[in-house]
């Protein structure tokens, strides 16, 4: 066909407000998209992004409506098709992936019975080779051991794992174009990496048209060919990746930039000021007028249009040739730092986990049957004050000792000691109120820890009442002191969690935790699903409790540029085993470890001119070998028979820097200068 593949044309899209009025959510909206072109679209939660993808499969949400304009898909409009014409096309020649796997994957049907229904309703394949194909699909979305993986069902994998399933599905009907809604927000480093290139490949091979949904600019960079940045339902910058991300003329689009941190700067992001319009709420003039530097008086009058400019940008802006004063990095606080003299607050002791237990027959023989541990041989201690990170791929074990700290998963050896030596009961049921109020975690997903039911209000009492028996005007002052503490304010208090933001949750989820008044708290990927402004932000407030409440932070996160910002040290781990442990600026200026050096090698920055360094045949382990190190199979400085059957030792560097590896500290850096003096050359 000639035009382009995607075709949509001033759309609009609204819903109807408790006045009855129709609110905006897009707004007068043009893009094209071409075959074999991967187009970017970047925005803060809540601008429009997810909607705008969704149209373009002639989807909308409940209670949203189309305004105005059309969408056009092979030149056929998509709201005028029938529902058995919308359902022959979707997931096969346009597919979509969901960032939450939960919406694609059904729970009920195993792994393997999905891809294989995918098939035969949208491939062309031979039904004798589904089998073949569906293990083939698992392979390229980097699962291991594919054949094993088919026979499971959704819950029994990790989130990231389902994801790469239903990457691995929206793959199968091999589509013309693919819709990606956040789709690696849950992947770690090194799987991230590779699966955008499997997606750049196809992409490329087949001719393949992508629209790419992210708030990660590494990811853009990667694999878009233009990016569209979007602010309160409407396009604010268009322009290829390069303007976009090296020279970006939108005042919002460089302070996007300014929120992202990075590997190279041992800073703190700086966070945009204020927050995006609800919408309706954008009045007459520029959407972008309270949180812009440049804005001007008339700003707030006149609403800019997008203007199409000859470099072949477009850019909705009354000042654009003056962005360039604003800074694309910041220059945000560096993270309170850690007094040397401090005390112990946590100390795991030959920490080792599994979540195999033995069943009856395994009691009465009196056999062993937990096999290999999950976490083995982890000697850590984490001071007063001290933000240690934890970093790693999936399955590292990190979430696991998180969950062994809180008593939520009880170890099967080691023990895990507090401040003045006391030792944690195992299971969370057994231990101390004092305990219990001094250790508190923080889940990923807010959504999946807030009670849906409660009022802002409700959920931080409990703790208030729990532990310090607070009640009346006392409990709502101190409730409303919290939510301060968290940039939130009193009149959330009767708010129920439906009616926040994603990041607004993820506040309420840290004040309650700090409602506690905790000495420990544990972070679990509390980032990972926040926009690069509202991650900037709540990174900041957890520094200042850091720094007025003296809190030790155990930092879980597949983002180590968030990791560098955060924490004192790192703790690198694979396989459930220790591997590096440093203090941050150490391990990220020189990381001495193979797998370290794997793991910051894939690290996408929101430039396109940097590239991850990726081996083309690593491979994706299931579990760490019987003996020897747990890195051999991966490992690209492997020495010989040595890594394959003797434990390495622990390696002593400069400042505590240790590593557990058959290399010396002093030859790995070596070995490291030398390579990147080879690649400069």
């Amino acid at each position: 066909m000639t035009g382009p593949l995607i075709d949509i044309r001033n759309i609009s899209v609204g819903f109807t407000g408790k006045s009855g009025a129709t609110l905006p959510v897009l707004r007068n909206i043009d893009l094209k998209v071409n075959a074999g072109e991967s187009i970017g679209i970047v925005g803060e939660s809540g601008s429009g992004k997810s909607t705008l993808a969704l149209a373009a499969m002639g989807y909308l949400k409940r209670g949203l409506r189309l305004m105005d304009g059309s969408v056009a898909f092979q030149g056929q409009d998509m709201f005028a098709r029938t529902r058995t014409e919308l359902e022959q096309i979707r997931g096969g020649e346009l597919a979509l992936i969901p960032q939450n796997s939960g919406q694609s994957l059904t729970p009920t049907l195993r792994i393997g019975a999905q891809l294989v229904e995918a098939l035969r309703l949208h491939a062309d394949v031979p039904e004798a080779q589904y089998s073949a194909k569906a293990i083939e699909l698992l392979g390229q979305v980097r699962l291991p051991d594919p054949a094993a993986i088919m026979t499971r069902f959704p819950h029994e994998l990790s989130g990231g794992q389902q994801q790469r399933a239903a990457i691995g599905m929206a793959l199968a009907g091999e589509p013309t174009a693919l819709l990606l809604d956040e789709p690696t927000t849950g992947l770690d480093v090194t799987t991230q990496a590779h699966i955008l290139e499997l997606l750049r490949d196809i992409a490329r091979d087949r001719g393949m048209a992508m629209v790419y949904v992210s708030h990660d600019l590494g990811a853009i960079a990667r694999v878009c060919d233009r990016v569209v940045v979007m602010y309160a339902g409407e396009v604010v910058l268009e322009g290829s990746t390069r303007q976009v991300l090296k020279t970006p003329i939108h005042p919002y689009a460089r302070g996007l930039l300014a929120s992202i941190p990075r590997l190279s700067k041992p800073r703190l992001p700086v966070a945009l000021d204020g927050r995006p319009p609800a919408p309706g709420g954008a009045g007459q003039g520029c959407s972008f007028v309270d949180r812009c530097a440049l804005a001007q008086d008339g700003c707030r009058t006149s609403r800019p249009d997008l203007e199409r400019l000859p470099s072949g940008e477009a850019v909705r802006c009354f000042h654009y040739q003056e962005a360039h004063q604003l800074s694309l990095t910041g220059s945000g606080a560096i993270p309170a730092s850690l007094d040397g003299a401090s005390p112990s607050a946590l100390h795991l002791d030959d920490l080792a986990i599994s979540y195999r237990r033995p069943g009856l027959y395994d009691k009465v023989l009196g056999r062993d049957s937990a096999g290999v541990p999950t976490v083995d041989g982890i000697e850590i201690t984490v001071a007063k004050g001290e933000t240690l990170g934890l970093v790693g791929e999936s399955g590292s074990g990190k979430s696991t000792i998180l969950k062994a700290i809180a008593g939520l998963l009880p170890p099967s050896g080691g023990k895990i000691t507090v401040a003045g030596g006391q030792a944690l009961a195992p299971e969370v049921e057994h231990r101390s109120p004092d305990h219990l109020r001094k250790i508190q975690l923080i889940f990923q997903n807010p959504d999946d820890s807030l009670n849906p039911r409660q009022t802002i209000a409700q959920i931080l009492e409990q703790p208030l009442k729990l532990y310090f028996g607070l009640t009346g005007d006392a409990l709502h002052q101190r409730s409303a002191e919290i939510l301060d503490r968290v940039r939130l304010g009193a009149h959330y208090l009767d708010r129920l969690p439906s009616q926040l933001s994603g990041g607004e949750k993820q506040r309420v989820a840290i004040a309650r935790a700090f409602a506690a008044e905790p000495d420990l708290v544990l972070c679990d990927e509390v980032t990972s699903a926040l926009d690069v402004s509202v991650q900037a932000a709540v990174l900041d407030l957890l520094n200042d409790l850091k720094a007025t409440q003296g809190t030790t932070y155990v930092f879980v996160s597949h983002d180590l540029a968030v990791v560098r910002a955060l924490s004192d040290r790192v703790a690198v781990l694979y396989q459930g085993r220790l591997c590096e442990l440093g203090p941050s600026a150490d391990v990220y200026a020189m990381p001495s470890h193979p797998y370290t050096e794997v793991l910051l090698g894939a690290v996408l920055e929101p430039d396109p001119d940097t590239a991850p360094t990726l081996s083309a045949d690593d491979v994706v382990e299931l579990s760490p070998p019987a003996q020897g190190c747990p890195f051999q199979r991966r490992c690209p400085r492997k020495i010989g028979r040595i890594c394959d059957t003797d434990t390495p030792p622990w390696q002593q560097g400069v400042k505590d820097h240790t590593i557990k590896c058959h290399h010396s500290i002093a030859d790995l850096a070596a070995a490291q200068a030398e390579g990147a003096a080879g690649q400069r050359a």
